[in-house]
């Protein structure tokens, strides 16, 4: 494998910092939790990933990754994976282990320095928060701990897109487009939407819904992710 394949990217995860680069620089990569028995890959401390969590392969010019049984399981894209069958990963897929206390964006983007990654949720957080959340699509509306809170039009549409993909990356230019169709195109073609103001949108969700209610991180450059366990009365797209 030519060693600028493909990286993983911490989103979170100890030991590593957040925005880590981790090459997969060999014919396969073993990702698990150190021991005095078994030193993978690339290594990480909590108790819940297994010594052999998964690997991934290069297969024909694609990375594939295969769960090893691991007891927590691997989640790709929100999907648990079932153990010992190939997954090609994709650009932006997003990997989560030991029920959301790591999380890791795949690319085969490769980056010379570390990737900037904006903590909009508070990523620290060894689980999601068990927040009594109901989202009414229809009404445009969310219900956070029994409290009847009315979203505003661009709210609605960043959550809408958001929760559509969770646990996925949604890219800049998807959000642009969906959040801001009436904005015009720049000379490149692109939307003149600029990021100060969808970080200036995600701050306010975040303040009037409560900073736990979505834990949004934003990938610089690529665009964001929303983890998301919620229920809501959304059905599909009207």
């Amino acid at each position: 494998m030519e060693e600028d394949f493909a990286c993983l990217y911490v989103i979170r995860g100890e030991p590593y910092r957040s925005g880590t680069c981790l090459n997969l620089s060999g014919d396969e990569t073993l990702v698990g939790r150190v021991s005095d028995f078994v030193i993978p890959d690339l290594a990480f401390t909590n108790a819940f990933i297994s010594r052999r969590h998964f690997i991934i392969r290069k297969e024909h010019e694609k990375a594939v990754l295969y769960d090893l049984g691991s007891r927590q399981g691997t989640e790709i894209n929100g999907v648990r994976l079932t153990p010992h069958t190939p997954y090609p990963l994709n650009n932006f897929d997003i990997i989560r282990l030991a029920k959301g206390m790591t999380v890791l964006h795949f690319s085969f983007m490769f980056a010379e320095q570390t990737l900037e990654i904006e903590p909009l949720s508070i990523t620290s957080r060894l689980e999601v928060p068990d927040l009594r959340l109901t989202i009414h699509w229809e009404k445009r509306e969310c219900v956070v701990e029994g409290k009847r809170i009315p979203m505003s039009e661009k709210e609605y549409l960043l959550i809408r897109v958001l929760h559509e993909k969770a646990n996925q990356l949604v890219t800049l230019e998807e959000i642009r487009s969906r959040v801001w169709p009436e904005r015009t195109l720049g000379a490149e073609g692109y939307s003149d939407v600029s990021l100060d103001e969808l970080n200036a949108l995600v701050y306010r969700i975040r303040k009037k819904y409560g900073k736990d209610t979505f834990l949004i991180s934003a990938i610089r450059g690529n665009g964001y992710v929303l983890e998301s366990e919620l229920k809501s009365s959304y059905r599909k797209w009207e």
